[in-house]
């Protein structure tokens, strides 16, 4: 009887120590699992998803499982200014109840217009940045988009005028988004190394990299390597897509198991935001590409 006694504490006991370490590993898991998801988060593009500045990105970003939208300032053309409903604050309001109510972040605002238009030649791009940052402020967001692929190729040559143009502007902007600390990552489609040399020439903290992994598949580079030379401080953002044709999942051009162990080795951590990676026999399906795309990289990353 003693035995039995004796055997019945031990195994309760053996219960008792199993019981917390089970708890325990599984909060670690849910911890492990909740920090990756910190560390990386998923958003898509509203004007690639045919949803510019329209209330329905955010259901459709929820549809998808996106955890964000980077929404787009409106068109620009030869208007003085972006086309942008946000300049008023009953729009923003609504916008804003939407995507809180639907657990949608708004992670960057972009500047697609500079596509483009040239931002070299714009007389009046310190209100164009205004204009940006101020919709950046209705929103809560901290990082704006600038692609320069409008501004052509002559300013890519460190020695010419619009080289010395570009900087200047840049370092201007810069300082504005430092001030209001925010950061305006540029698309700049050169090699990391020619990048790093014009961020120098820039000087300041408030401009960096919004990194695009089209162009480096565009001009056969290799990505992981050009994320381990630019490192985590200068990336202040990535377009995690490649051009039409495929989505991410069948490119042979994106190996993201190998980008998201560079990115994890560098310490770099934010938002990748899905451009394009389009299937090309669907292009205009927009939940079947974005979905897919999101699913892969929340697969990978999350």
């Amino acid at each position: 009887m003693k035995r039995s006694n004796t055997n019945s504490i031990v195994l309760g006991l053996l219960l008792f120590l199993t019981i917390p370490s089970c708890a325990q590993t599984s909060h670690h898991c849910q911890q492990s699992c909740c920090k990756e998801q910190t560390r990386y988060q998923i958003a898509a593009c509203d004007w690639m998803m045919l949803k510019r500045q329209k209330l329905g990105e955010f259901q459709l970003a929820k549809d998808i499982q996106a955890d964000g939208v980077e929404m787009d300032m409106g068109p620009l053309g030869k208007r003085v200014l972006f086309e942008n409903r946000f300049r008023r604050p009953e729009e923003v309001s609504i916008f804003r109840h939407v995507a809180d109510s639907l657990g949608v972040a708004v992670p960057s605002i972009a500047m697609s217009g500079f596509f483009a238009q040239n931002f070299i030649t714009r007389e009046n791009y310190v209100d164009l940045i205004a204009d940006c940052f101020n919709t950046m402020k209705a929103f809560g967001t901290k990082v704006a988009f600038l692609p320069l692929g409008g501004s052509g190729k002559e300013w890519q040559d460190p020695t010419s005028a619009d080289r010395k143009t570009l900087v200047s502007r840049l370092h201007t902007v810069g300082e504005l988004a430092r001030a209001m600390g925010v950061v305006v990552g540029i698309r700049t489609q050169l090699p990391a190394a020619e990048s790093i040399e014009l961020l120098d020439s820039i000087k300041s903290d408030g401009i960096k990299i919004y990194y695009n992994f089209q162009d480096a598949a565009d001009a056969n580079r290799d990505i992981c390597q050009e994320i381990r030379l630019l490192g985590r401080d200068r990336i202040c953002q990535i377009h995690a897509s490649n051009t039409d044709g495929v989505n991410l999942r069948e490119d042979p051009e994106i190996d993201l198991p190998a980008i998201k162990k560079v990115l994890d080795e560098i310490g770099w951590k934010g938002w990748l935001v899905i451009e394009r990676s389009r299937d090309a026999s669907k292009v205009r399906d927009v939940r079947y590409n974005f979905g897919r795309n999101v699913e892969y990289l929340k697969e990978i990353f999350q």
